[in-house]
């Protein structure tokens, strides 16, 4: 079977565990070389065994440490990247941060401000400074990623869903922008999904999520997930246009 994403260089974000991590090693595996990020210490030994795996398969990967919501540091990131590889392909917005959320009167604005630039600063920042690389080769992917919660909401979370709310509007209008150009430009938003940000959140959360579940489960990274973006990666996506996958087990139909 030909691999999908051969001669490809793929940017992950937040590609030490979780989601990230397991699109970073599919893509390895349709042989892509990686770009993998990270952005604080705490996460420094599962970025090298990330790193190490990819190596495994016979792939290159780089690893840079940046914090997506700080310009100097995406461009940094950026500039090593195509430094190291020549280009950047495939982008994947998938940095992300978690908390245990609060109701609107009592979120602290450093609360809604670190969770909004994280998620809506960092994809607009990480776009900005490798879309143009796209455009002068006229060709590039860029996946983005939301959340069910972005169609529905889910209390104590005002900040988290309306960030993701605002990845796929992002979407929508950067689709829009890159017009007829060979770039694609789509989203995926999981349902419940069981990764280490799962932990940090309320233990009853997951268990009212899961309740109005068609599949009432969990969603398996690799098994359930990892394939949405592994499809808007190859060229099988190129007449998808501004979309989000939804790969949440019934919990909302878009």
């Amino acid at each position: 079977m030909a691999k999908r994403l051969k001669g490809k260089v793929a940017l992950i974000t937040g590609s030490s565990s979780g989601i990230g991590a397991g699109v970073a090693k599919a893509f390895a595996r349709e042989g892509a070389d990686i770009v993998l990020n990270y952005p604080s210490k705490a996460e420094e030994r599962e970025i090298w065994d990330v790193q190490k795996a990819i190596e495994k398969m016979g792939r290159a990967a780089i690893v840079v440490k940046a914090d997506v919501s700080v310009e100097a540091q995406v461009k940094r990131m950026v500039n090593e990247a195509i430094k190291t590889f020549g280009k950047i392909d495939i982008l994947v917005n998938n940095a992300g941060h978690a908390d245990r959320g609060a109701p609107v009167q009592d979120m602290s604005v450093e609360m809604f401000d670190r969770m909004v630039g994280v998620h809506l600063r960092g994809t607009f920042l990480c776009t900005k400074y490798v879309l143009p690389q796209m455009y002068e080769r006229d060709y590039g992917k860029i996946i983005n990623v939301s959340t069910q919660f972005a169609f529905g909401g889910t209390p104590l979370f005002t900040h988290y869903n309306a960030a993701k709310a605002g990845i796929i509007a992002m979407t929508h209008t950067l689709a829009l922008e890159v017009g007829e150009r060979n770039i694609g430009v789509n989203c995926v938003a999981p349902g419940a999904t069981w990764t280490p940000m799962v932990e940090q959140v309320p233990p009853e959360k997951p268990k009212t999520v899961l309740a109005k579940q068609t599949k009432h489960r969990f969603g398996d990274v690799d098994k359930d997930i990892v394939p949405a973006f592994v499809f808007l990666a190859s060229d099988e996506s190129r007449f998808f246009v501004g979309q989000t996958l939804g790969p949440n087990g019934g919990d909302v139909f878009s």
